[in-house]
């Protein structure tokens, strides 16, 4: 092992070497989700409380990787915890409708703009596959445009990029227009020129929670498109919902779209997921009487663990104190706070990088660019998405965890409400060593 900052990172993790050496016998790459992938082995977690976590080997750590953007309270917020540990007793799974779902609808319904109506899914991907589902035959129409870089979740319509990928077939790829980041007159060309367009889907924030940035002038400029053209605009706020604002981008940026998908925050770390939106759009979903039959909905959708009782008692606890305690504000100011004292620690080693974002999250760009030249587009989306070698990316998220901070491998994070001025301090410091080694193996 060539790399001094790999040999410290796995001096500093034996345990973790040794269950890694496990997984690869069972796991295919030996782990259960590819953002987990680090080389040499993964860092086993061992438990984690408010805005830290600690490994089998005991070394403890700032956390941004937060549950892939989940916890914006932390780790087992109390109200949280207490939530969960009242209802386990009562029952986790009833195969029944149940009051507590429709507490967690109606405090969704308050927070969000676009929640006329909600249905409960899982995942992520399931609420953005039920989206476009449900855009097509609310339409009549096949094509969906989405936007490069974007990430709508692992379904076949939404993962993969421009060409098709391995495992998708041709039908789908042909159905799916794929537009550049924020290029809103090719999707203004391609709503102009065609009737077969069912709807318009992106992240708010732009890819990635911002890392390759969207703005409000595009957002408006696409419901004011959309709109015109009688296409549905979807928000796939699954990572953004709950961050910007009480109410997610869409309340921020005081554009309401037709369907909006949320997940991560909304179950509270639980899993848990919904699509919600206009009332006519999901009124697809209902059991409709005709001539006194019960006909079976235009779309049907299942779900065995749809609001489950579990995730729905954490997501009630979670929105509460979303709505009630300033919580997207003060992750919000912890995040610029962060932003700040790692573009102190790239200026003071003299180097052309810069930190970036918006709002609960930093991202670090490892070019010569500002983030003025950033938010200006001024920087190719290709190289603040995917523009980093992976040996160097791996050696940044190492090197930040030998010194005891975890951070996502863009690079990059995102930022709770536990996270204290304390946590900034060691976040900068541990971003200086970081700097520092990187620069004894020339990587800077």
């Amino acid at each position: 092992m060539a790399s001094k900052i790999l040999q410290a990172y796995a001096e500093k993790t034996p345990r973790s070497r040794a269950l890694a050496e496990r997984a690869k016998t069972l796991l295919s790459n030996g782990v259960t989700h590819v953002g987990r992938y680090l080389e040499p082995h993964s860092v086993y977690v061992e438990r984690a409380a408010g805005s830290h976590k600690w490994d089998v080997d005991g070394n403890e750590y700032v956390d941004y990787f937060g549950g892939h953007g989940a916890l914006l309270l932390g780790h087992n917020h109390p109200d949280v915890v207490e939530a969960v540990a009242a209802q386990l007793p009562k029952g986790v799974h009833y195969g029944a409708s149940h009051e507590l779902e429709i507490e967690w609808a109606e405090l969704i319904h308050e927070l969000i703009p676009s929640a006329e109506r909600i249905r409960f899914t899982n995942t992520g991907t399931e609420a953005t596959h039920l989206a476009l589902r449900i855009a097509r035959a609310f339409t009549g129409k096949n094509k969906i445009i989405r936007f490069a870089g974007h990430f709508h979740g692992w379904h076949d319509h939404v993962c993969f990029p421009a060409g098709g990928a391995p495992g998708i077939i041709p039908g789908i790829v042909v159905e799916t227009l794929i537009v550049d980041p924020n290029d809103t007159a090719r999707v203004d060309e391609l709503l102009a020129s065609r009737n077969d367009i069912a709807a318009v889907i992106l992240e708010p924030t732009g890819a990635t929670f911002g890392h390759i940035p969207t703005g409000g002038e595009v957002l408006q400029r696409l419901r004011e498109s959309t709109a015109r053209h009688g296409v549905l605009l979807i928000f796939d706020e699954v990572i953004c919902g709950f961050r910007c604002s009480p109410g997610g981008a869409q309340q921020f940026y005081s554009v309401t779209p037709d369907l909006t998908t949320l997940a991560k925050i909304i179950a509270g770390g639980y899993p848990g997921a919904a699509l919600v939106g206009r009332g006519d759009v999901l009124s697809l979903l209902n059991y409709r009487t005709e001539n006194g039959r019960i006909q079976s909905p235009t779309v049907v959708h299942q779900g065995t663990y749809n609001a489950n009782p579990m995730s729905a008692a954490a997501g009630i606890a979670t929105l509460r104190q979303i709505r009630d305690h300033g919580v997207t504000e003060r992750a919000n100011g912890t995040a610029a706070a962060i932003r700040d004292g790692l573009n102190r620690a790239i200026q003071h080693r003299g180097l052309p990088w810069c930190a970036y974002g918006l709002f609960s999250d930093f991202h670090v760009y490892c070019g010569d660019a500002s983030p003025d030249d950033i938010y200006d587009g001024k920087v190719p989306w290709r190289q603040l998405k995917g523009g980093i070698a992976p040996e160097l990316s791996h050696k940044i998220r190492t090197a930040m965890l030998v010194h005891g901070v975890d951070i996502t491998g863009w690079p990059g994070g995102v930022v709770s409400a536990a996270h204290t001025e304390e946590d900034v301090t060691r976040t900068t410091a541990a971003f200086e060593a970081t700097l520092e080694m990187l620069q004894a193996e020339g990587e800077v």
